[in-house]
């Protein structure tokens, strides 16, 4: 039996989903494959490198350092989270990623993108997370907030714009059992976005100016499939059980801990429900 993961992201709300991450590695339960989105996949490579509470501490200590995510950091380097000091410095020196034992894991790790020229998804293997830190780089970078990443002549930006929650894509990929992991409410739905500003900051790439502005449809579209697929024991949903306010980027220690303390809590509540569906 193979185990798929899908991990939702949505920047800071992505600690909810380090709970439940670190919660697992406490109770040592391993998947097969992870398909991570933005937030999700660069909280989802510290459960694979079995970092427990690594995602919380480092955002903890530097969500408030203009070095790493600022205005300042957006006017002179056009990235809102500073590409130096958040990709390089931070996991190379002030809060050293396990390489060797990510690199080490049998667990197979993917992080989806957006191809801006075609606005559709494309899903990375990350191998090596510090060599390809690129690619975890531009399935978080958000559109307005990034420059546009350029990996082995394709462009990218942030995953979540052309599949926020590939459940599709993991079955695909031969899961006989899918693990969902969202950071909205059970009840949540996107609504229409302002139609003209992709137009007016994308105009050179009309397909993702498309995939910007459908992506609420498919996003709540994606959710409408979840809850069918749960109620026909097809895979299973861990998402917040209460809504905790928490800005994309947020910055406040005390609201990282709420919402990661709930990802902790909300895994234990659902493990026994877990383990009856993977043994079914």
């Amino acid at each position: 039996m193979k185990i798929g993961l899908v991990l939702e992201g949505g920047g800071m709300r992505g600690l909810y989903t380090a709970g439940i991450l670190d919660a697992m590695l406490d109770k040592n339960f391993q998947v097969n494959g992870i398909i991570g989105v933005s937030a999700g996949a660069l909280f989802g490579v510290s459960y694979v490198s079995k970092q427990r509470g690594r995602s919380l501490r480092y955002n903890q200590k530097y969500a408030s350092d203009p070095r790493y995510m600022s205005f300042k950091s957006l006017i002179t380097t056009g990235n809102f989270v500073n590409k130096d000091f958040a990709y390089y410095e931070l996991p190379l020196k002030l809060d050293i990623f396990d390489e060797e034992s990510f690199s080490k894991s049998k667990t197979d790790f993917y992080a989806t993108v957006t191809n801006v020229e075609t606005g559709e998804p494309e899903y990375l293997k990350i191998i090596n997370a510090t060599i390809q830190i690129e690619e975890l780089r531009a399935s978080s970078s958000l559109p307005f907030c990034s420059k546009i990443v350029k990996i082995n002549d394709k462009l990218y930006l942030d995953g979540g714009i052309s599949d926020a929650i590939p459940v599709n894509k993991c079955f695909e990929m031969g899961y006989d059992k899918v693990i969902v992991i969202t950071t909205r409410p059970l009840n949540y739905r996107k609504t229409k976005s302002n139609q003209l500003l992709p137009k007016i900051f994308y105009h050179r790439y009309p397909n993702f100016v498309k995939a910007i502005n459908t992506r609420y449809q498919r996003y709540n579209d994606t959710l409408d499939q979840l809850q069918e697929l749960e109620k026909q024991n097809k895979i299973f949903v861990i998402r917040p059980s209460k809504l905790i306010k928490i800005n994309r980027l947020e910055k406040n220690p005390d609201k990282m801990q709420e919402i990661y303390n709930l990802g902790l809590q909300d895994f234990q509540d659902n493990y026994q429900a877990l383990q009856k569906y993977l043994k079914k």
